[in-house]
């Protein structure tokens, strides 16, 4: 049976230690839902009504041009493992970037990582959860590299080469800010 609290509880923190996968919803107004799987390292439980995640690069930025128009987030776990549960995580989010004075507050609390493109600062005002009694079982076997494989080869400059490149709008059309927010220089001939 479902439940809601207006805080994380003990339980649902260590619930979310153990996941290995969560997934990201954001939409505008209009437009297109966007839902993201996310993995890694890459996510914190910062107080019970606050949580941050890492946002490595990726071939669209969604995300990010939705938080600035709409800030409404929804994370959601479910157990692929264990006890059948999905717990949902509902607020407003707020993007960081590179240059903004919260991000060094709270890049050190992740591995570091070339491929770091924003921080997603969550202010939490309803934690749901509901039985997962549906969701299959799945056994972990490890994560993926390619992505680390691929920025380390990219470096610096060819990672914001390619936010420049294909990271500045959504797929709505929808500006995403990186070049602005991350401080990067634009090349207008481009």
């Amino acid at each position: 049976m479902g439940q809601q609290f207006t805080e994380l509880q003990d339980k649902h923190s260590d619930f979310i230690a153990k996941q290995q996968m969560f997934f990201v919803g954001t939409a505008a107004e209009q437009g297109r839902v966007n839902i993201s799987p996310k993995g890694s390292d890459s996510f914190r439980v910062v107080n019970k009504n606050q949580v941050i995640w890492l946002n490595l690069t990726g071939s669209g930025n969604e995300t990010s041009a939705h938080v600035q128009i709409n800030p409404r987030m929804t994370i959601m776990f479910c157990a692929f493992a264990g006890a059948p549960i999905i717990l949902r995580l509902y607020g407003q989010a707020q993007v960081l970037h590179r240059n903004d004075p919260l991000w060094q507050s709270y890049i050190s609390l992740f591995p570091a990582s070339i491929a770091a493109r924003q921080l997603y600062l969550l202010d939490i005002d309803l934690v749901q959860s509901s039985c997962g009694m549906s969701v299959p079982l799945f056994d972990f076997k490890q994560q993926r590299t390619a992505l680390a494989d691929w920025s380390e080869k990219q470096g610096e400059q060819g990672i914001e080469a390619y936010w420049l490149k294909k990271n500045q709008q959504s797929i709505d059309g929808f500006d995403t800010n990186i070049a602005n927010l991350a401080g990067l220089a634009t090349n207008n001939n481009e």
